[in-house]
């Protein structure tokens, strides 16, 4: 374990990464929004306060906010930042106050100006997970057992070295990585796997191992492992073509991560303080910073995959939550009353809300202060 950075870089790395990223999310939005001529009201970054902004010529307010927890971007006809329309205000709009209101703009503009956040943070993800493997290429080895660990599961259930790993529960792998990232995510998971040995092949039926393993700077995570081993892996160069489709692969592989991660918390296989929080997030930042520009950047990719991955969970007043209306919308050929609409936004917001408080109560008693 090495020396955690200052205090000071932890700020630092917080702002470089949630701000750029946030500020990309929400003028993907714009961008969306002013090419169907919706009409802006205001772009923050930051929420509560204005520290500093402008107006411009056609009328939106870009403003600089207190509070460096996010952003938004409000349109003509919204009632807050959180985009709950207006009832009343929709209610009394004459034909010509509805020009550039985005809640008298087609149903499908409406979708996807509120799908281009998450899709410009996919974006991200994907250009920086490209650059990377264009600049560095990939790591690759067989999925063929070189060695065991010792106390291997994979021993004990009748693997033998020089066996081919060629599916995991029916699913087939062709590289070693594959299994690796594939294991570690169901510590404790009954699994089967398909070895090719001498030509033939047989389904091996085990349970994977859990440990907890903790990184340089001491943060523990729960992975589980079978206790196999390859031969020395190798960098393997890869075209701009390749990098690119091998972004879409990753940025899959960090979602499904995602999805099994919230699914294991919720049925109680995984304990609710893997959550993390602003305060968790700024920790990492800084520990990723103080490991030099590569490494924040890549967190970064993470940290963007993670934003679009929330934003489309359809809690209203996030960004899923939205499209779950227009699909309700699509559905019944009107959409649902405004004041329905805003009943279940404000629910919406009661939720994102209580549910950060939880997580920054857990990052807070996660600090060494109280001994966590």
């Amino acid at each position: 374990m090495i020396e955690s950075p200052p205090f000071w870089l932890y700020i630092v790395g917080f702002l470089l990464l949630l701000g750029p990223l946030v500020t990309v999310h929400e003028f993907g939005h714009y961008l969306v929004g002013r090419l169907f001529g919706v009409g802006v009201e205001a772009f923050s970054v930051g929420f509560g306060k204005e520290v500093a902004g402008f107006t411009d010529r056609r009328g939106t307010r870009w403003k600089l906010s207190l509070l460096p927890l996010g952003g938004y971007c409000q349109f003509k006809g919204d009632m807050n930042p959180a985009s709950i329309p207006d009832a009343d205000a929709i209610a009394a709009m004459g034909p010509g106050d509805r020009d550039g209101s985005f809640h008298h703009a087609p149903l499908w503009q409406r979708a996807l100006i509120v799908a281009a956040g998450p899709v410009t943070n996919l974006i991200v993800a994907l250009a920086i997970f490209a650059t990377f493997n264009a600049s560095y290429g990939r790591v690759e080895a067989p999925p063929v057992i070189d060695r065991f660990a010792e106390g291997s599961v994979a021993q004990a259930a009748g693997l033998q070295i020089g066996d081919r790993v060629v599916a995991l529960d029916g699913a087939p792998v062709d590289d070693f990585m594959t299994i690796k990232q594939e294991v570690a995510l169901y510590p404790g998971k009954r699994m089967v796997l398909t070895v090719e040995r001498d030509g033939a092949r047989q389904d091996i039926p085990l349970t994977t191992g859990s440990t907890t393993v903790s990184d340089k700077f001491g943060n523990e995570s729960r992975i589980g492992l079978l206790g196999i081993y390859a031969v020395e892996p190798r960098m393997v160069p890869m075209g701009l073509g390749e990098a690119v489709s091998h972004a879409f692969v990753q940025s899959g592989q960090v979602i499904d991560m995602m999805i099994v991660g919230v699914g294991q918390i919720v049925t109680g296989q995984r304990s609710v303080e893997e959550l993390g929080g602003p305060i968790k997030i700024a920790k990492y930042s800084g520990e990723q910073l103080s490991l030099g520009p590569q490494a924040f950047v890549w967190f970064a990719a993470l940290i963007s995959l993670n934003l679009a991955f929330i934003n489309l969970l359809p809690i209203p007043a996030l960004d899923g939550g939205h499209l779950a209306f227009y699909a309700a919308e699509a559905v019944r050929r009107k959409p649902i009353g405004a004041r329905g609409q805003e009943m279940a936004f404000r629910a919406g917001v009661a939720v994102i809300l209580a549910l950060m408080l939880f997580v920054t109560i857990n990052d807070l008693l996660s600090l060494p202060i109280f001994g966590r």
